[in-house]
């Protein structure tokens, strides 16, 4: 029978001698004979049998140390077990980078509409598209607090997304509902904020519908005027004969990614949904 060197073998089969004495080191595949004279170790061709079933094992992602395992117990149920260990692993890999993907998505989205939306002060009649919300309610008016109090409220959607086990994609241009009788009436009263979902990824039973319908729109660029522009929206309202037909959202359409004086950056799209008369 043919003995052959590392560097043979390596170069048969394809990987580096590196490869190779790692694998001896671990004892994985060890050369079967030792030279009288020179001392080398070798390898004969039938060893590729068994290096070709580490490769095709390391192609299903399983690791060295538990190829060894299984090589020293010989057990095939161990081996079962392994893959469907790696098969859960990849299946949540699948997941994760299908949310990583999506929030790429709605970052260059938000990004894309911040760009493209109008000066700040400007109002403008939109038809928005229906949407999913997930929405809490923090039992505290947003207006008669400050920017602080608000971040507080961030923490609590925060931690209710974890708690329904939703992926934190989903943490990102948060907003606030006025109800629509406490606009009409001009009573600044909203205690709860939300997020827009994707049904894809989130349970009907987690999600609020807001149905498809024109909007008086108003852009805003600082948190402090949301007050003094909902005033103009209603103002508008009422000037042009409108009527409020649903709740007034808030909406942070991006969170700019620049902090000042470690203050959220937000650029909000205030929005009153409207019937013509």
């Amino acid at each position: 029978m043919e003995y052959l060197t590392i560097g043979k073998m390596a170069k048969l089969n394809k990987i580096s001698e590196q490869t190779l004495r790692l694998y001896d080191k671990m004892g994985l595949l060890s050369p079967c004979e030792k030279g009288t004279e020179n001392g080398y170790r070798y390898y004969n061709i039938k060893q590729s049998a068994k290096l070709d079933m580490i490769q095709y094992m390391k192609s299903l992602g399983i690791s060295l140390k538990d190829i060894k395992q299984q090589f020293d117990c010989m057990e095939p149920l161990l081996l079962t077990s392994i893959l469907y260990q790696k098969s859960d692993q990849i299946n949540r890999q699948i997941s994760e980078l299908k949310y990583q993907q999506r929030a790429i998505e709605r970052t260059i989205d938000s990004f894309e509409r911040y760009e493209n939306s109008p000066p700040d002060g400007t109002i403008l009649v939109e038809y928005i598209p229906k949407r999913r919300m997930y929405c809490i309610d923090s039992g505290v008016n947003l207006y008669d607090f400050g920017i602080e109090v608000y971040e507080k409220i961030l923490r609590e959607l925060k931690y209710s997304l974890a708690a329904d086990n939703l992926p934190q994609i989903y943490f990102c241009n948060a907003g606030s509902i006025l109800r629509q009788n406490n606009l009409e009436q001009r009573r600044f009263i909203s205690t709860e904020v939300f997020v827009f979902v994707d049904k894809e990824y989130v349970s009907e039973e987690l999600i609020t519908i807001v149905p498809a319908n024109t909007y008086l729109c108003i852009y805003c660029n600082k948190f402090e005027k949301e007050k003094e522009y909902v005033a103009r929206l209603i103002n508008t309202v009422e000037e042009r004969g409108y009527t409020i037909c649903g709740d007034y959202l808030c909406e942070a359409i991006s969170d700019i990614p620049v902090i000042n004086d470690n203050e959220r950056g937000m650029f909000l799209r205030l929005q009153v949904p409207i019937k013509f008369c």
